[in-house]
């Protein structure tokens, strides 16, 4: 499903962070009183009755600012407002109408989509009657809340979920693999994404940055079509200096939210940094298919196991997830190139593969009862009665067990990689849930 995709605007230290940490039920967002805090936007996600969106918080919008970081934010937001189906628009009820309010609804009524006002920071029903003067900005839909204590979110929500499109995936809606080429500027995305289709359908060059969009093209790969996006590189947050950059990262961020494949790009030269980690973890949190492809291998001189002690390092990095593939390739001299894309198809059908429950509990149970789960703290025996697999787009395996929740995280890794040596999947992202029967 192509999530849909809310922005969090308004004037400084008004409590779009609060909001966005209620809403996403995380901390990414700092929260202080000091107004400007947030300078780099933050992406999350809303869950609200089985229906999700992505939500975007961004810097206290200040119109007419000499101001370095308040031009950027401004220029950010603006960017942020043309990619997003409605926007959530924060003011501050306890203090009440303020200019920079005015300013910024003149600019959101420029664009056709729906604006939620949200009059914030009133923490009780007594305190609704500070919002009439709100109504002086022009908006229909307003709502008295607190983004501390969530009172009147959820009704916020529900009429958020009828008013915005969600695209879920039909039968005859399209199905074709969608693989992401992602990683870090000048890694050789647009040359690998240009090798494969036969055609420079990418600018290339050595300046790093240069892709500045998302692009989508067909491949067509023995009489299948499948979807290649090249991404714009992904940059440490601190280096982002020119609002194009970020206006790539959003993009890049939502391609690998609608990807089934993500490829993720290691230049072969430099070797896997921080950066690629946390890109590595965006791809694995979200519960895609990976494949580390280290390009640029016609630049390494080769000897006896240099590939071999090459993935033992990165392996090595990432002990917690040793799952993933690891293909050597060069878009230069197309090296590997479409073997590539046969190890992407293989993972697709991995992560779609159904295993009968039988099956499933054939072959689990008594490696289970060789080695058995631990006792809990207060010396209760745990005991897994039953497996199954459910989940549409990723596997899911549900545990029934005595004393579910005390089941220890070592013994869950034990299970995991239990299921990986039994049933193959190689570069698929799985999930265990316990429940108690």
């Amino acid at each position: 499903m192509k999530l849909p995709l809310i922005i969090i605007v308004g004037r400084p230290n008004v409590g779009k962070s609060t909001l966005f940490n209620r809403l996403t039920k995380s901390s990414k967002a700092i929260v202080d009183d000091v107004s400007g805090v947030t300078r780099d936007r933050i992406f999350g996600e809303v869950d609200w009755n089985g229906k999700a969106f992505q939500v975007i918080d961004t810097g206290g919008y200040v119109p007419k600012s000499d101001d370095k970081f308040e031009i950027a934010i401004k220029e950010q937001v603006e960017f942020s407002i043309e990619e997003a189906q409605a926007i959530f628009f924060v003011v501050d009820g306890k203090i009440g109408l303020n200019p920079l309010d005015h300013n910024i609804a003149k600019l959101l009524r420029k664009y056709n989509k729906p604006v939620f006002l949200l009059i914030n920071k009133l923490d009780t029903p007594q305190h609704s009657m500070y919002m009439s003067d709100f109504y002086k900005l022009g908006f229909a839909k307003l709502y008295d809340i607190s983004a501390l204590n969530g009172r009147n979110l959820g009704d916020l929500l529900d009429d958020v979920c009828e008013s915005i499109t969600f695209q879920l995936l039909s039968d005859e809606e399209d199905r074709r693999l969608r693989i992401a080429i992602i990683g870090r500027p000048n890694v050789g995305k647009s040359s690998l994404t240009n090798a494969l289709l036969g055609f420079d359908r990418s600018i290339v060059t050595d300046i790093p940055g240069t892709t500045r969009d998302s692009i989508n093209s067909i491949l067509k790969y023995y009489n299948e079509e499948i979807v290649l996006i090249d991404t714009a590189g992904l940059r440490k947050k601190a280096k982002i200096k020119e609002n194009l950059e970020y206006y790539s990262m959003v993009r890049t961020y939502r391609a690998l939210m609608e990807c089934d494949i993500a490829v993720i790009l290691i230049d072969a030269t430099t070797g896997l940094d921080a950066q690629d980690k946390k890109i590595i973890f965006e791809a694995e949190r979200r519960k895609k298919g990976i494949i580390l492809a280290i390009n640029k291998w016609d630049l390494i001189e080769k000897e006896t196991n240099t590939a071999k002690k090459y993935e033992e390092e990165i392996r090595h990095k990432i002990e917690y997830l040793n799952y993933l593939s690891i293909i050597f390739i060069s878009a230069l001299t197309k090296q590997r190139i479409f073997k590539l894309i046969e190890l992407a198809i293989d993972i697709d059908k991995r992560r779609k593969m159904k295993i009968n429950t039988s099956e499933l509990n054939d072959t689990l149970l008594p490696e289970i009862i060789k080695n058995p789960p631990p006792a809990t703290s207060t010396g209760k025996e745990i005991k897994i009665k039953y497996i199954t697999q459910v989940g549409t787009h990723y596997p899911i395996f549900i545990f029934f067990s005595s004393n579910a929740k005390q089941v220890p995280d070592n013994y869950k890794k034990f299970l995991e990689n239990l299921i990986r040596k039994k049933f193959n999947y190689s570069g698929v992202t799985i999930t265990l849930t316990f429940k108690d029967k």
